[in-house]
């Protein structure tokens, strides 16, 4: 007589929870050909929506301040260009296996070590940017709905582990419905501006620190720069959703445009908000606002 096995109901509902792969999407290992069902409009649409967090602008008033306008631009410009360059194969051959920049660095050779650096750095950018962009939502809820910062800090940390434990499959469906928004509020604000402030955009073009000057300084320049290198790493982003476009045999143009667009072409659009902020924070310090 064979002994009677229980499965206990935690158990069980263990068990469902591994066998789901939207739980964790093939994290740190190959994305299977069945996960990329999603088409390649949907997929660079998620994958530029990553691109939405607000350090950038902060980083542009930041280094505006500081070193210039000119300078600014000039740094935007020049490693805008170099992430772009940087960023195309990486993006390219993660596509088109379908391995995150994880599995990406140790099939380049670098082996198990390189693959853990690379992991090291990765993850040390997202929760570096994690922890300033949940710094300027919590100051912003604090000024508008005037919610102690300590809860403000609680309230923009917790509220997106809903949407990251279940990863491309419900990011993808919440950037369908919100970005339009997100276009909307963005454009808005900068409309107002043009129309109430004339002089606002030649402030802006001719604005220098107070103990620098107008024109180009390679130190300045350098120091600018510096400041945003540190974005090169959000390839890494990039890629964790460009590994979902689905595969072919040979590209056709909707796939190459979704790759350009969504894997290095992402620094376009930061560099525009970049240069948001830049121009938003010269606006705010011409009405008497103090950094």
């Amino acid at each position: 007589m064979n002994p009677q096995q229980r499965v206990f109901r935690v158990r069980r509902k263990y068990n469902r929870w591994v066998a789901n792969e939207t739980l964790e999407d093939y994290a740190l290992r190959f994305t299977a050909k069945g996960a990329r069902r999603w088409s390649v409009a949907r997929v660079s649409n998620t994958a530029l929506g990553a691109i939405s967090f607000l350090a950038l602008e902060a980083i542009g008033g930041a280094i505006t301040l500081s070193y210039g306008f000119s300078n600014t631009v000039a740094a935007v410009v020049v490693v805008g260009i170099i992430i772009f360059l940087t960023g195309l194969p990486i993006c390219y051959h993660a596509a088109r296996r379908g391995v995150d920049i994880d599995l990406l660095t140790r099939g380049a050779g670098f082996g198990y070590i390189g693959s853990t650096i690379t992991s090291l750095i990765y993850a040390s950018f997202t929760f570096i940017f994690f922890a300033l962009e949940a710094a300027i939502m919590a100051l912003a809820l604090e000024l508008m709905l005037d919610i102690p910062l300590k809860y403000g800090y609680l309230i923009s940390a917790v509220v997106v582990i809903p949407l990251v434990t279940h990863g491309i499959t419900l990011i993808s469906r919440f950037q369908v419905w919100t970005q339009p928004l997100w276009v909307i509020l963005q454009i808005l604000p900068l409309m107002c501006i043009v129309f109430q402030s004339d002089d606002a955009f030649h402030n802006w073009v001719i604005f220098s620190p107070p103990d620098g000057d107008a024109n180009l300084n390679i130190l300045a320049f350098g120091a600018a720069s510096a400041v945003i290198f540190s974005l090169i790493a959000q390839i890494g982003e990039q890629v964790d959703f460009l590994r979902f476009l689905p595969h072919q045999e040979k590209p056709n143009k909707r796939w190459w445009l979704a790759l350009i667009a969504a894997g290095p072409g992402w620094i376009i659009i930061g560099s525009i908000k970049i240069l948001i902020g830049s121009f938003l924070a010269v606006l705010a310090l011409s009405h008497g606002i103090e950094f």
